[in-house]
């Protein structure tokens, strides 16, 4: 934030930033109860594989606040423990630049690297806003080494209070890349949440050079997240699907030498219009490739994004947000078929002229 603007409310930044997650969750529920009510079989695997864990983490009280973890990268119990067991990791402490998702399993993860003097790169909850920014704990004020300090930078609102964004002109070298994960194999194949965001940041990123295919992707999640190869076949991933070179858990540490490809571009023909008009940084990228190239960039089909409506779930029974239980929709499957709800992602088109850092 530039010294002249107001101080940031951190409260009505939560309130509204918990609304509009609350507003996209029950968006994906809804999408996924259409899809299966059309019967659109295409993805539905991906929705079992979700469903099953989600319920599992629940169900076993494996799951932390915010719950339930339905349509969520899913907190879990033991989440610290594994972010201080990737600390430990050489990959980790050679890194200087790292791109951390910002869901609260990955909180510790952020605070280790900050707290480890490494330069934090995170992205705007779902792009809402803006891209990408930038956080040291040199950009905290003097007493910004301490403890509470350093945790305030690791939220959402912290990283708009200290952050610096970046535009995508922006010359960056990421060293490490971690996201969160529903599910993963041994074999690095995972699914996320369904909204596709990871895929986005990481093709954006791509075709910014601020990675490449040798970059590692790793993954923090629970023992109970790892899944059957079987389960998340291979053959059956789509080209935008991000694989992880290394997943670690609160009691080991995978490295999967994955074979499979990570994206490379943008796939302009599978995102709609309306899923194109939510994203900022997405408008401003496609607009820059058409001018500067003299290229219509082809569009995906037009979608009806669904409506918000009442999400129903349950609490589990205690370690995270109370005690509050109710059968409600957890098992509900949808298509998961990316209709461009997802952006998907190839190849870099040459952009030279300049653009102002998002605010």
């Amino acid at each position: 934030m530039a010294a002249s603007d107001p101080p940031l409310d951190t409260k009505a930044y939560d309130q509204e930033r918990l609304r509009l997650d609350e507003e996209a969750r029950r968006a994906m529920q809804m999408e996924a109860k259409q899809a299966l009510i059309h019967g659109n079989p295409a993805g539905a695997w991906k929705w079992k594989v979700r469903n099953r864990v989600w319920d599992q983490m629940e169900k076993e009280d494996i799951a932390k606040f915010p719950r339930p973890v339905h349509h969520r990268i899913p907190n879990f119990v033991g989440c610290e423990a594994a972010a201080d067991r990737l600390r430990s990791l050489p990959e980790f402490q050679k890194a200087g630049l790292i791109k951390v998702n910002p869901d609260t399993p990955q909180k510790q993860v952020r605070f280790h690297v900050l707290s480890s003097g490494k330069t934090l790169l995170t992205p705007q909850p779902r792009l809402r806003t803006g891209f990408f920014s930038i956080v040291h704990r040199d950009y905290l004020p003097s007493e910004g080494n301490s403890m509470s300090a350093l945790s305030e930078a690791c939220t959402s609102a912290g990283v708009v209070k200290y952050g610096k964004p970046i535009s995508l002109n922006k010359e960056i070298k990421v060293d490490l890349i971690i996201v969160g994960s529903t599910a993963v194999t041994r074999a690095g194949a995972r699914i996320g949440k369904g909204e596709g965001f990871a895929e986005l940041e990481y093709g954006i990123l791509r075709w910014m050079g601020a990675i490449d295919a040798e970059t590692l992707v790793v993954t923090t999640v629970h023992d109970c997240q790892i899944v059957p190869d079987e389960d998340i076949p291979v053959a059956q991933l789509l080209e935008h699907d991000v694989p992880v070179d290394i997943i670690v858990t609160p009691t080991q540490t995978i490295f999967t030498a994955t074979a499979i490809p990570k994206p490379q571009g943008i796939l302009w023909e599978k995102l709609s219009p309306q899923k194109l008009s939510q994203i900022r940084i997405l408008q401003e990228l496609k607009q820059r490739i058409e001018a500067e190239q003299g290229v219509v960039l082809p569009t995906g089909k037009d979608e009806v994004l669904p409506p918000t409506a009442e999400r129903n779930g349950y609490a589990g029974k205690g370690k995270g947000r109370g005690k509050g239980k109710g059968k409600g929709n957890s098992k509900g499957k949808g298509s998961g078929k990316d209709t461009g709800r997802t952006p998907y992602i190839r190849g870099r088109g040459p952009i030279n002229s300049a653009a102002a850092d998002p605010s």
